[in-house]
């Protein structure tokens, strides 16, 4: 399902979403071509916190918590750079 359709049978909702196909363009926007609805959600708590816990079970899966009202999805992709501290180690 596109974002447009998600909007149209969800409105006004959190919803949790899985990027089923995607790319990034070259300003780093992620678009998310095809989505599928994973969990419709009470509040954005609840979202975030359904979401952290897909995320971790799942991390290898594209996950997002939004909200309908959206009209378009802005999307980011954050480039990370060093080491992560869970990652690292320890020279004594």
């Amino acid at each position: 399902m596109d974002w447009q359709n998600i909007r149209e049978n969800y409105p006004d909702q959190w919803l949790i979403v899985e990027a089923l196909e995607a790319h990034t363009t070259t300003d780093n926007q992620r678009k998310l071509d095809s989505l599928a609805v994973i969990d419709t959600c009470s509040n954005g708590d609840q979202a975030m916190k359904i979401y952290r816990q897909l995320h971790q079970e799942f991390p290898q899966r594209e996950f997002y918590f939004v909200h309908t009202s959206r009209e378009d999805l802005d999307i980011r992709e954050r480039q990370w750079h060093g080491i992560r501290r869970s990652n690292a180690v320890r020279a004594d």
